[in-house]
């Protein structure tokens, strides 16, 4: 496994992080099972992954419980754990969901979370989108409160835009960021329905290089499009949540998978799949801490790591470049 290191958090964190949002169960992803999610989790940790992002809106609150599982009986101080506040959902109408970051809530919610996931302290404490019905005084108070009580180590901001963070970070110190990233998402203007403020390529990452900030990409696969297993159509059930990114169905879909299957030819040509070569070129950047990816699988997992066995050449950067070009800003 390689590190990486940022002046705002003391500990090396592996290059390759496990995002948890597949474990939020059938339901929400396709062939998710708790047992199989734990597998992975232990796989991540025995191959030094040191990273585990989570969130409580993952499976209303399973994806949680279930890294809670993984991680019992584990050396705390081997391992950092990721988790969020700000977005909370209606028990009898889980669908319903909404966004929140009032004082009392943070404080709740941090109870509940540090409950599912069986630790007294979670490492990097995110809040996951804006909140605009809140003011922010009033957020950063309760990050104030539970970080000075131990429960968080670091603050971390999730679908901020650079003027945000200059506007917090006087206030409690922004030790990392989190937004959507990969090939063909450079600076993208939506995820799924919600609008992005945020410029990735073009505004977070100089930002996170200047200020010391870890960088942590979501979805860097592009929710599997770069795993190159996607068929034309007919990739997800009605019940898994990707059918909801308008990126991955309807006839936007035909852009982003014909670029992929030239990325697919690339890659094939100097001896890789797609998924090694998507991993590397995040890797590659010098902004980006931790690749956030997900796995369904221990072999899907283990895939994504052999992308570190072997770089990018220029030959092979200029013909992605040639590839990616038109995704700058879509």
């Amino acid at each position: 496994m390689q590190f990486k290191q940022v002046r705002r958090i003391e500990e090396k964190i592996s290059v390759l992080g496990l995002g948890c949002w597949a474990f939020s169960g059938e339901g929400h992803w396709d062939n998710s099972t708790d047992d199989n999610s734990v597998a992975i989790i232990h796989a991540a940790l025995d191959i030094g992954v040191n990273l585990l992002d989570v969130a409580p809106i993952y499976g209303r609150g399973r994806a949680e419980t279930v890294v809670g599982r993984a991680i019992a009986g584990r050396r705390r101080d081997s391992f950092l754990i990721a988790s969020k506040c700000g977005l909370l959902w209606d028990p009898d109408n889980p669908k319903h969901e909404w966004r929140c970051l009032k004082k009392d809530s943070i404080l709740k919610e941090i109870d509940d979370s540090l409950r599912r996931l069986g630790t007294d302290y979670i490492d990097i404490y995110q809040l996951h989108w804006p909140d605009s019905s809140t003011p922010m005084a009033e957020t950063l108070e309760a990050i104030a409160i539970i970080k000075k009580a131990g429960k968080i180590r670091h603050f971390g901001l999730t679908n901020y835009n650079t003027e945000q963070v200059k506007a917090i970070d006087p206030i409690v110190r922004v030790d990392s960021q989190q937004g959507l990233y990969n090939m063909l998402e450079r600076n993208p203007r939506n995820y799924h329905a919600d609008p992005l403020l945020y410029r990735t390529e073009r505004e977070t990452l100089p930002q996170c290089l200047e200020l010391g900030q870890a960088f942590f990409p979501y979805s860097p696969l592009f929710q599997g499009l770069l795993s190159g297993t996607f068929a034309p159509s007919g990739n997800f059930s009605d019940n898994d949540v990707r059918r909801s990114n308008v990126k991955l169905n309807g006839e936007r879909f035909k852009l982003y998978y014909d670029a992929a299957l030239r990325l697919k030819e690339i890659a094939g040509r100097y001896g890789h799949p797609l998924n090694e070569l998507a991993v590397n070129w995040l890797v590659s950047n010098p902004a980006v801490t931790s690749v956030i990816g997900s796995a369904l699988t221990s072999e899907q997992l283990l895939a994504n790591a052999k992308a570190l066995e072997w770089s990018i050449t220029p030959e092979m950067r200029k013909e992605i470049d040639a590839v990616i070009a038109p995704f700058e800003d879509l």
